[in-house]
């Protein structure tokens, strides 16, 4: 019988792939669904937070529709705090059922794992299509603020990651490599759009705002450019999996074995509950959207609030989705792959999340043909500012991969100060629209 331990095993492979060239630091396995001492009287976590979800709806909602008027500062905090309850249930229980259904057919981990973030980010897509009819300039700036926000989180969080001797926390190669050429891309798109809108504005052109085939073209473009990039993105996952089955000499069994192995912890079921899931998924976002698209409503048209200020409070939270799966993955201690997702946050909502936004807000104008003081949207100050400082911030991000994301204090700081003054800039001057206009 083999002495062998798990640990000589991993440490023979480790070496294996040090010899034909591969890092092993950089070939973690994502590890799907949750471990036993994670769970909630066996239960997942999340649904603790929908008892507090529907308790808080049920107390609420009823009360609206017998004409029971809460103060409206009371009514758009408890919508918001719903709402967003809703919303992290809806992520995870579409989580939920991509994880069950990828081992149901057994995915690789790379595709499963692509496909998780993207299906997390369908509950923020829905949450701006509800608040595009009450201030499309909120939707446009919670997409963009979103992305500092995650930017910010993504730095953060590396900053108090392990580091190996050299400071660095390795992420997976296909992330540093097709991840850069996305940054570059972003960071030009970024500041040609503002660029474009800044010229216009102050050189006195007929042009001084986006009608509704702007915002289709640059949407459409900035999702041709995501297709590509998830594209070259799996078949870099896959080639480097090729390398590293290659490396270790497993046979068609044991790729297998090593396949399955990423779903041990996925709880099976069937594919009629995987299916309930999704409209469990579906029906929470929309729930929560409703309520999130309330306080925009309350705050903006009865608090006064403007439009820039209450949008920069719903993109706090925004991102929600990608932080449920960066908590997941780092509480089973994947920091890689929990750095990964933060990352993916950046790149999704730049050329998914924006895109949609920018495609959302061209149908409700163009082809509905609705008006609202909002639009056309206009080449303001704060709308330049918000295109034109994301050059800065992808700058900082693509200097810091490409040193194989050493991260230090400065490199953290200068962060945050990217986010800080935007946010300042964005409150303190961005209320383009007067609140008597509304």
């Amino acid at each position: 019988m083999s002495s062998e331990t798990p640990a000589d095993r991993a440490s023979a492979d480790n070496q294996q792939l040090a010899r034909a060239g591969l890092d092993p630091h950089r070939q973690a396995t994502r590890l799907f669904g949750m471990p036993t001492h994670l769970l909630w009287r066996g239960y997942p976590p999340w649904m603790r937070v929908l008892v507090v979800a529907v308790v808080l709806w049920v107390a609420v909602v009823p009360l609206e529709a017998f004409g029971f008027e809460l103060p409206a500062a009371l009514r758009s905090i408890l919508s918001l705090v719903t709402g967003l309850l809703f919303i992290e249930v809806a992520c995870e229980a579409l989580v939920t059922a991509t994880e069950r259904l990828a081992a149901r057919r057994l995915w690789d981990h790379y595709v499963a794992g692509t496909v998780a973030e993207i299906v997390a980010t369908l509950p923020e897509l829905v949450v701006i299509a509800f608040v595009i009819p009450v201030s499309p300039l909120a939707a446009l700036v919670i997409a963009l603020v979103t992305i500092y926000n995650n930017a910010l989180v993504f730095s953060v969080y590396s900053y108090f990651l392990p580091k190996d001797q050299k400071g660095r926390f390795l992420m997976p190669a296909a992330i540093t490599e097709i991840g850069t050429q996305l940054l570059i891309a972003g960071a030009g798109i970024g500041s040609v759009i503002g660029l474009v809108m800044l010229v216009f504005s102050t050189g006195g052109h007929s042009k001084q705002a986006f009608v509704a085939v702007d915002l289709a073209v640059l949407a459409v473009i900035m999702l041709c450019v995501f297709g590509v990039y998830l594209s070259r993105l799996i078949r870099g996952y896959a080639s480097e999996e090729a390398r590293v089955q290659a490396a270790l000499e497993l046979g068609a069994e044991e790729i297998e074995a090593r396949r399955a192995q990423a779903y041990d912890q996925v709880r099976r079921t069937s594919l009629a509950h995987i299916v309930m899931l999704f409209v469990i998924g579906a029906l929470f976002a929309f729930v929560g959207g409703e309520r999130v698209s309330e306080f925009a409503h309350t705050a903006i048209d009865e608090l006064a609030l403007n439009p820039i200020a209450a949008a920069v409070c719903l993109a706090a939270f925004a991102g929600m989705s990608e932080y449920v799966i960066l908590w997941r993955a780092h509480r089973k201690k994947q920091y890689g792959i929990a750095l990964a997702n933060a990352f993916g946050g950046i790149t999704q909502v730049m050329f998914m999340v924006l895109p949609f936004t920018l495609l959302a807000i061209a149908v409700y104008q163009g082809v509905l043909a609705i008006e609202h003081v909002d639009l056309p949207l206009a080449f303001t100050p704060s709308n330049v500012l918000l295109f034109v400082l994301l050059f800065p911030t992808f700058y900082v991000l693509i200097a810091l991969i490409e040193e194989d994301h050493t991260l230090g204090a400065l490199d953290t700081i200068t962060m945050l100060a990217i986010f800080t003054l935007v946010i300042l800039i964005l409150v303190g001057y961005g209320g383009d629209v007067p609140v008597a206009d509304r």
